[in-house]
């Protein structure tokens, strides 16, 4: 033996032993525990969290406002047939059935140059008048979208009722079998629209569960390795207790975290116009807590190893970047997808985080495939967690610049 391997030999201690007695045995416990305390004492998490709840309410609250927010919009006429077209515009039944967040008041002047001068003074918003060739509504600009279909409507509906009464019939008997109705043969199916924010909504949570709380697992063991606190550790703690009590440490912290994140928007959810798809999305956020819950274990474990690969913290630029790119990947893919291709992902372990709940809360997947999904998921976390715990072993206490997986890997001699 050289000079060198034997002081490489006293520098490396012996690791205690992987099937632990009495004393050992519940060591990944303490190692939990200590990986949730010393997170939520850290003053940045504790500060990235409150704000990022506060960002999410003030998002939610600002949609709902915008959702439910009422425009007022003033009509200025002047001459009897204007002002019953403006009349019948801010009745309100031309707004039920056109929908929008307008109301119409009529501000009703002496002749055209009086209008023409309420418009041009702001004293309304629009100025309604006989054109050449039917109605003209005049703005200081375009004339809002709602508003243009309110006066359209009242505009037709009035000439329609002229020419009827002309005609010697009836506006009823014109328009009899005309009545269009609808039906909801779901009625909790979310919209389009709907879904579409829900599924970026699960794709963000991914993103954000599994990068921040990757990250510090990966960054906890590289500063317990550069300082050499993991040498002391693990003469005391079995390496595989040691990986076990991080993973589920940084698990709970993850998990909980996204709870929090998501209540937060169904308490948003509930006081917006989508709230009657309520039910719909509390299944595939149940659904979504369970596959994050059973997928970042695998995440977690992959995370650690990045951390033990490196020697330095400046290493994990290079060794957590698979990682990255794994959960950028997921979180830009499954938001985007559809159809054939979010079913495929909807089995593919990891990416199924998000694709199965979206499929879930769009009504395409039966009962029983959420089920499959999360086995095969499950399965691909028991194996990462036996590589990961292999390659955490091998490179832990191997010191003097970063390891390759394969190196990791290698038997122990």
């Amino acid at each position: 033996m050289t000079t060198s391997t034997q002081e490489q030999a006293r520098l490396v201690p012996t690791p205690a032993p992987e099937s632990p007695d009495d004393s050992t045995r519940g060591a990944w416990r303490l190692v939990m525990q200590r990986e949730i305390v010393t997170r939520v004492m850290n003053k940045a998490f504790v500060i990235g969290l409150v704000t990022s709840l506060v960002v999410i309410a003030a998002l939610a609250a600002f949609f709902a406002w915008q959702a439910n927010r009422v425009d007022t919009s003033t009509v200025a006429v002047s001459g009897a047939d204007s002002a019953a077209v403006a009349a019948a515009t801010s009745a309100g039944e031309v707004a039920a059935a056109e929908g929008g967040n307008t109301e119409v008041e009529v501000l009703e002047t002496a002749d055209a140059d009086a209008a023409r001068a309420a418009l041009e003074s702001g004293d309304a918003d629009a100025w309604l008048h006989p054109g050449d060739d039917g109605w003209v509504l005049a703005g200081q600009g375009e004339p809002g979208g709602d508003l243009q279909r309110y006066v359209s409507t009242a505009v037709e509906q009035q000439v329609v009722a002229a020419n009827a009464e002309a005609a010697g019939t009836s506006v009823a008997e014109l328009s009899a079998g005309a009545e269009l109705t609808t039906e909801a043969l779901e009625p909790d199916a979310v919209g389009e629209q709907a879904l579409f924010f829900a599924t970026f909504a699960l794709s963000f949570l991914f993103f954000a569960g599994a990068i921040t709380s990757g990250n510090m697992i990966a960054s906890s063991v590289v500063e317990e390795k550069q300082s050499r606190l993991v040498e002391i550790i693990a003469t005391a703690v079995p390496l595989r207790q040691l990986l076990a009590g991080k993973i589920l440490g940084s698990s709970v912290i993850a998990v909980g975290q996204n709870l929090l994140f998501a209540g937060v928007g169904m308490v948003a959810v509930s006081a917006s116009p989508v709230s009657m798809a309520l039910p719909a999305l509390s299944t595939s956020l149940i659904w979504f807590v369970v596959f994050f819950a059973v997928g970042f274990l695998a995440l977690a474990a992959l995370y650690a190893v990045a951390g033990a690969l490196a020697s330095r913290a400046e290493d994990l630029q290079y060794t957590a970047t698979p990682m990255t790119f794994l959960v950028m990947g997921v979180y830009f893919v499954t938001f985007t997808a559809s159809g054939t291709f979010l079913t495929v992902l909807s089995y593919v372990p990891i990416a199924s985080v998000v694709a199965m709940p979206a499929r879930i809360l769009s009504g395409d997947a039966a009962w029983w495939e959420p089920v499959i999904a999360l086995v095969l998921l499950a399965a691909f976390a028991a194996v990462a967690l036996l590589v990961s715990e292999r390659a955490f072993r091998g490179s832990l206490l191997q010191t003097g610049g970063r390891i390759s997986w394969r190196q990791a890997l290698r038997p122990q001699g």
